[in-house]
């Protein structure tokens, strides 16, 4: 089909992407630069000394990011036992770079995270900390808080540990490395043993009644021609190195409860009228979630390549809502249970890239070694849960603005064009497509076509300053 001369060049949409984006930014209310002051403190921290604490430097740790990481939280040692398996997790020691009361700390808890955008990510810490003295960066001598875990051959926890350490990471795997080289039988001792660990620990989980899934994510990506958007499936390693970090936070979770005070990361469990309207939904879509099958072992088997499966996840959103933050000293929370892992749960394994996690780590050293909770801890733990609501709340507009304003650019030369799409889901006023090609996701008018169906539309019209798509039936 000719292109109609009214239409955007892939370059000037670009141009215009890269405004929208920008002032999307100023829109949100998106933190700039640190202040001078903050600035200051992070770069003393980083230049001091790292102080005397346990030498594990012995230890090959490594870490497993996306492919140009560079504020690296969690550092990994895994081997095999006569007794099951080892388990060495090294997280970050941000609370080190961090004095209470200061200038760092006042402009971290205004961020509350990191947040990642196409043009950039806005940090948390400065990056001489977050990229930098932080960061557990192959080959540099690193403090961090080193969670030790003895583990059965089904995943069963049979001990757990944690101590400040000094640690040495010894290389850094992006995902697609460190997969290729399980798959080809290539993975240095402290790696191979990752694979059986992670799948004894999503059997404990599915046993549990858990269902933290790794499925299909709209990802913004960077190409030759600037910015566009796929759908990619996370590879079996993805999961597996999650299930170490999930496996951290409930150990860190009960340290809380057991010791009264602390702050977790809940969801409550859906209602019973919930789960009859997925469960007929499901039956509607033609893939049933039939009693006696644990919901994580269904989702588990859906084929992902289904267009109602698709839809099904979906609508499987719809039973994982309230997730929130509860801090507790002295009575743990009503509910305290985090209800996509069937167990509680807290952030403790992201602290460059997440406030709360710093807390976390704090508590749950002091209660492990047997030593106060110290005061700054205890009486700034009642603002966590708001710090951190109302910084997701802002993490999540960012990322679908964004992924808003990438598809619109994606497709402003493709007006008048026809597009096969899944139906999502729908309800009285929008219904909700995925295109089969591009990976683009709207919410449209007019569209007929029950959740699974296959339909075909037509591109109207795109705005990148807003990011809005119309589509109608074609």
């Amino acid at each position: 089909m000719a292109r109609r001369s009214s239409r955007l060049s892939a370059s000037a949409a670009q141009s215009e992407l890269a405004k929208s984006l920008a002032a999307l930014r100023v829109q949100l209310g998106v933190p700039g630069e640190y202040p001078a002051a903050a600035e200051e403190e992070a770069r003393q921290a980083s230049d001091a000394p790292l102080g005397s604490l346990p030498d594990l430097t012995e230890l090959a740790f490594l870490t497993i990011d996306p492919a140009g990481s560079t504020d690296l939280d969690q550092a990994m040692h895994v081997r095999a036992t006569d007794a099951g398996f080892e388990v060495h997790y090294a997280i970050a020691d941000v609370p080190f770079f961090v004095t209470p009361a200061g200038a760092l700390d006042a402009e971290t808890r205004r961020r509350g995270q990191t947040l990642y955008a196409p043009d950039g990510r806005i940090p948390l810490h400065p990056p001489v900390i977050s990229e930098g003295a932080g960061s557990l960066l192959p080959g540099q001598r690193r403090r961090a808080f080193v969670w030790r875990f003895s583990l059965a051959p089904d995943g069963t926890v049979t001990a757990t540990s944690l101590t400040r350490a000094i640690v040495m990471s010894r290389r850094q795997w992006s995902y697609d490395e460190a997969q290729r080289a399980l798959d080809d039988g290539n993975a240095p001792p402290e790696l191979a043993p990752l694979p059986a660990i992670g799948k004894a620990l999503i059997a404990q989980e599915a046993a549990r009644g858990g269902a933290s899934l790794n499925t299909p994510d709209q990802e913004v990506v960077l190409t030759p021609q600037g910015y566009g958007v796929e759908r990619r499936v996370p590879l079996p390693i993805e999961d597996w190195n999650a299930q170490l970090s999930l496996l951290t936070g409930m150990a860190a979770a009960r340290i809380m409860l057991d010791g009264g005070v602390g702050i977790l990361r809940t969801m409550p469990p859906a209602d019973d009228a919930a789960i009859a309207a997925f469960r007929a939904r499901t039956e509607l879509l033609g893939l049933p979630w039939v009693p006696g099958v644990e919901y994580g072992a269904y989702l588990r088997g859906l084929d992902r390549a289904q267009p109602h499966a698709l839809a099904v996840l979906q609508a499987a959103a719809s039973l994982f809502r309230g997730a929130g933050y509860e801090a507790f000293d002295g009575a743990p929370p009503a509910q305290p249970v985090q209800a996509a892992l069937a167990a509680p749960y807290a952030h403790v394994t992201a602290p460059l890239r997440r406030l709360v996690d710093r807390w976390g780590l704090v508590i749950c050293e002091a209660l492990t070694a047997g030593n106060p909770v110290p005061e700054w801890v205890r009486a700034s733990l009642p603002e966590l849960p708001h710090i951190m609501n109302v910084t997701t709340s802002l993490s999540a507009r960012l990322d679908s603005g964004a992924i808003d304003r990438v598809e619109a650019a994606v497709l402003s030369g493709r007006v008048g064009e026809e597009f096969d799409a899944v139906v999502l889901a729908q309800n009285h006023t929008k219904t909700r497509i995925q295109l089969a090609e591009p990976a683009v996701e709207a919410s449209v008018d007019s569209i007929a076509g029950n959740p699974g169906d296959v339909v075909r539309v037509r591109l109207v019209s795109t705005s990148i300053a807003t990011g809005a798509l119309v589509f109608t039936p074609a």
